[in-house]
């Protein structure tokens, strides 16, 4: 592809995405789009980039009124689907006390594993809600618990490579295990205050808490319990024997928020982070160190799963503790893909009990954002079925025939159409009136100035599907004439098209032989995997893999791999 075709596809993708976002396009976005559309384009991404983020300064500096005047004129079919997508969105409601350009967010995961459809709710919302705002978007790594949800060392990227993908982008980047210190800091501060202590009665400590008791160091002063917490940094208690408490109240009626402990012991040497090793003993929890750096990252507004609302209790007791002033906090939903599995933990439990089942993480059986790509979802279809859940305090689940809906009309606009034949039947052509017929069948309906030809003459083998090439039936080869079906020959009678609208004959798909292509098609079935075989016709060599296409009459596959010839693709949906 030219710079200047290539320059136009920008031009394009940068004023829809400017019309989505109130006049503001971004280069992850743009870059996005244009990789989903053009696969073949990924080697060149680094140097497409640049030319992006001119394309998109150019585009924002551009009147409103301008951007949506060119992307109609020049850009009509893109122009359209945003028409579409603006008619069926009714948009996020607005974030209590959010001020414009004051509006900062954060999306906070855990790296103990990919992403899947359920967190990047939270990614995807607070994402949208940084545009919506002209605020700032914030990616921190939250890994201070090596023992129980180890971190591993892939998975921040795996994570930042999702995101991108899903055309979230970030103006700041954290990983908590990296600022330690500031958590040591704001500890010592929180036990200068009084509102903090060390509890090293080690187990009695938390026996004593559910009896509405507590250890007798929490009646010790500041200094007695600066000089404790500097003992547990020095390694002079083990794990279990000392943590950090915040002072609630021992007695509150749920047992979780009394006296919550905001820095525990872990043994490094047995539990290593993948960062930074056994340099630390002494860890925030979860907590702690969200309520903390929240503060520190000045987050206007946390957006999260109402499953955290106790956490928010916790936290709220750091943030009196240390005179600082709450974010909002919004609490939506659990979110649920139906007929996907989306728990870390049981997607782990498959991969170690039943190795070679399955293909790993991204896995187009799981829920995960790699396995969903994997399986052919377009970003753009995730990002569609989130916004439209929007904030919602009640659970959703999003059923896969709405997440294949929003897919299709995606793909339908993009995937070429290649012709696939499977359980194939070999059938001879026999011509009338011509030895030799040239079919010229577009890729896609749309864009009919791009097509292939291909060539037929009396004598030559064609495959047919089983269910097609029934004795003694009529039918009409795609785009080029109408046959009956004659004792294995394909004999032709009236090859024009008003025959076979006249006789409403089927159109079938079909594959010249000799120059096929061996297709395997794998079909996510829960969490079975269907494999079919098949043939599509030579145009498919023309392309390479993760390329969506439409096997016409069977539906909508991605390429995975192509190996000695065979190509082998996941079928998304019909």
């Amino acid at each position: 592809m030219g710079s200047e075709d290539l320059e136009r596809l920008l031009l394009g993708y940068a004023l829809r995405d400017a019309v989505k976002h109130g006049g503001r396009a971004s280069v992850g976005s743009v870059m996005s789009m244009l990789l989903g559309d053009h696969p073949e384009l990924r080697s060149r991404a680094r140097e497409i980039a640049s030319l992006a983020a001119r394309v998109v300064e150019q585009v924002n500096s551009m009147p409103a009124g301008e951007q949506k005047r060119l992307l109609s004129e020049q850009y009509p079919e893109l122009a359209r689907f945003e028409e579409q997508r603006e008619k069926g969105d009714k948009g996020l409601p607005p974030l209590p006390g959010a001020v414009e350009g004051r509006v900062k967010l954060r999306f906070a995961p855990n790296p103990d594993f990919v992403i899947h459809m359920g967190n990047a709710r939270p990614a995807i919302v607070n994402h949208e809600y940084a545009r919506m705002y002209k605020g700032r978007m914030v990616l921190r790594f939250e890994d201070t618990d090596p023992r129980t949800k180890t971190p591993l060392r892939e998975a921040y990227d795996l994570i930042r490579q999702d995101l991108k993908w899903l055309g979230v982008s970030w103006d700041e980047e954290y990983i908590q295990s990296l600022r330690m210190e500031v958590f040591y800091s704001v500890a010592r501060r929180a036990i200068e205050r009084g509102c903090a202590y060390v509890d090293n009665c080690g187990r009695e400590g938390k026996e004593l808490l559910s009896r509405g008791e507590y250890c007798p160091t929490r009646d010790l002063g500041p200094e007695d319990n600066l000089e404790l917490f500097e003992k547990m940094l020095e390694g002079e208690f083990y794990e279990g024997e000392a943590v950090v408490r915040m002072k609630t109240d021992p007695r509150h009626p749920n047992p979780s928020l009394r006296d919550w402990v905001a820095m525990r012991i872990i043994d490094t040497e047995k539990h290593p982070h993948p960062l930074v090793g056994s340099r630390y003993l002494v860890w925030p929890t979860y907590n702690f160190a969200v309520s903390v750096d929240d503060h520190m990252m000045e987050i206007t507004h946390v957006l999260r799963g109402k499953e955290h609302q106790l956490n928010t209790e916790k936290q709220l007791a750091v943030y009196r503790c240390m005179g600082w002033r709450p974010p909002y906090f919004i609490h939506f939903g659990r979110l649920k893909l139906e007929g996907f599995i989306l728990s870390k933990s049981k997607i782990r439990k498959l991969l170690e009990e039943r190795p070679g089942e399955f293909m790993g993480y991204d896995d187009p059986r799981f829920g995960t954002i790699a396995g969903l790509r994997r399986r052919g979802v377009l970003a753009e279809a995730i990002r569609q079925i989130i916004l439209e859940v929007g904030v919602k305090p009640t659970d959703a689940t999003i059923s896969w025939a709405n997440l294949a809906a929003a897919n299709r009309k995606l793909l339908d606009e993009r995937a070429d159409r290649i012709m696939y034949v499977e359980d194939p039947v070999e059938m001879e052509v026999e011509l009338a009136q011509v030895e030799c017929r040239a079919a010229e069948i577009p890729f896609h309906p749309s864009r009919p100035q791009r097509k292939r030809r291909i060539t037929l003459c009396t004598g030559d083998k064609v495959l047919l599907t089983r269910e097609d090439a029934v004795e003694g039936r009529q039918l009409r080869l795609m785009g080029l004439s109408n046959f009956t079906v004659s004792q294995g020959i394909l004999r032709e009678v009236d090859p024009s098209l008003e025959y076979a609208r006249r006789m409403k004959l089927p159109i079938v798909q079909w594959v010249k032989k000799g120059g096929e292509a061996s297709v395997e098609v794998l079909e996510p079935v829960e969490l079975e995997l269907r494999r079919h075989q098949g043939y599509a016709e030579d145009a498919i060599r023309g392309y390479g893999v993760d390329s969506r296409l439409q096997f016409v009459r069977y539906g909508f596959v991605r390429v995975d791999s192509v190996e000695d010839g065979v190509y082998r693709v996941i079928y998304t949906h019909k």
